[in-house]
């Protein structure tokens, strides 16, 4: 059996990654490949997962990416991730990019991202993990839509 583990806050989770795209990030138009963009967004996922389970975690699914604006050489991309929901072994993060014009200030919300990873033992076997707690009434929210969305991924 295994042992009941302590809620753990989403505030623990949160991480921010920032990076100037430049020229090998784009296609011939100048724009960021969107491949690029779901690089960051699964590493950025991928670190507040890892935050909060205190374990490595591997991808499991990516729900869908809307890319609303281009991204451009020369902006910055800043990830924001959190935990949105736990389950036993699976978690969900979700990833909010946005582009800033470094010279400017001006910020873009270019899309926000839901992947689900699931949590690893030393072994490669997937692992218990905490419970997420959520504090305030938005996190409380997101985690209802959380649990919304692994029901209808496992309806599947």
């Amino acid at each position: 059996m295994t042992p009941t583990l302590d809620p753990k806050p989403v505030r623990a989770s949160r991480i921010s990654i920032a990076q100037l795209m430049q020229p090998e990030h784009a296609n011939n138009l100048g724009n960021v490949h969107g491949g690029w963009i779901m690089k960051l967004v699964d590493e950025a996922g991928a670190l507040a997962c890892m935050r909060h389970a205190g374990r490595r975690v591997v991808t499991v699914a990516i729900d869908s990416m809307v890319f609303r604006q281009p991204i451009r050489i020369g902006d910055l991309v800043i990830l924001n991730a959190e935990v949105t929901y736990t389950g036993r072994t699976s978690v969900e993060a979700e990833v909010q990019v946005v582009a800033e014009n470094p010279v400017t200030g001006e910020r873009t919300h270019t899309n926000t991202a839901y992947l689900v990873y699931v949590a690893l033992d030393d072994d490669g076997n997937p692992t218990s993990i905490r419970p997420i707690q959520a504090e305030t009434d938005e996190e409380k929210q997101k985690l209802e839509e959380g649990r919304q969305r692994q029901q209808r991924r496992l309806q599947k």
